[in-house]
């Protein structure tokens, strides 16, 4: 079982992180703004039952992370380490341009659809209303926050700076935790899919390519990896911070 201390930098995503990427032309939205402050001011030597974790996913127009655009957002929240089943987030936007074909035949949403919802302008106010000052996990989250940072700057001058943990980080730490001392060595073919993920560790599997149902699919994969990583060591905050944010939060 891997230490936490020996977790790499790239569990934490740098996109939780985005100070000197975007020039600040316009104040930020008073959301982002509060966030920034409590996240400055965070209190990080206490378990990590004693916070709150978002799970999120977005769903694009395409696959091009740098042009296309969000068409829905996904998340569950998490409490105590449990997921707060009565407590959930999905919106779908209406883009810009047309959905290609290809997209809709993964994520389901049609361009009929996607023109009748709201413009994403209302989704992400009321995504920063529903994250607060909670901490961000997602697989491969830095993805998604990229997209939602420019998005956020875009239409409200800010990004977001709630801490953002990868599931998908976690689970190459969990995995060369076992590795380590093998006479296997590391396995080249393991696969780090979020689906494969949760078939491998005998999870709950749900519906693929929906944002709120893959948010709830990262979910069940972040507690199960939290726990194993957790076995032999009690996690605060600032444990999870030093394995690699130490610039960020001045440890």
């Amino acid at each position: 079982m891997p230490s936490l201390l020996t977790i790499p930098s790239m569990l934490l995503a740098s996109t939780a992180w985005p100070f000197g990427i975007f020039s600040e032309d316009k104040p930020a939205h008073p959301l982002l703004a509060q966030s920034k402050d409590y996240f400055d001011r965070l209190d990080k030597d206490r378990p990590l039952k004693d916070y709150e974790f978002v799970v999120m996913d977005t769903e694009l127009t395409g696959l091009n992370v740098k042009k296309d655009e969000i068409v829905s957002m996904g998340a569950v929240r998490i409490r105590a380490m449990r997921i707060d089943v009565e407590s959930s987030f999905y919106f779908c936007a209406s883009p810009t341009r047309d959905i290609p074909k290809i997209s809709t035949l993964i994520h389901g949403i049609t361009p009929s659809e996607a023109q009748k919802a709201p413009p994403l302008e209302d989704a992400l106010l009321e995504m920063l209303d529903y994250c607060g000052n909670s901490i961000i996990v997602g697989h491969h989250i830095s993805l998604d926050t990229g997209v939602l940072n420019r998005e956020l700057k875009k239409h409200f001058g800010g990004v977001l700076h709630n801490l953002c943990i990868d599931t998908m980080h976690l689970a190459r730490v969990y995995k060369e935790g076992h590795w380590t001392g093998s006479y296997e060595g590391y396995n080249m073919e393991f696969s780090y899919n979020l689906r494969n993920l949760s078939r491998e560790y005998g999870l709950p599997l749900f519906a693929e390519h929906n944002a709120l149902t893959d948010a709830l699919q990262t979910a069940y994969l972040f507690l199960f990896l939290v726990h194993k990583l957790q076995e032999d060591s009690v996690w605060t905050l600032k444990d999870l911070c030093r394995a690699g944010c130490t610039r960020r939060w001045g440890l």
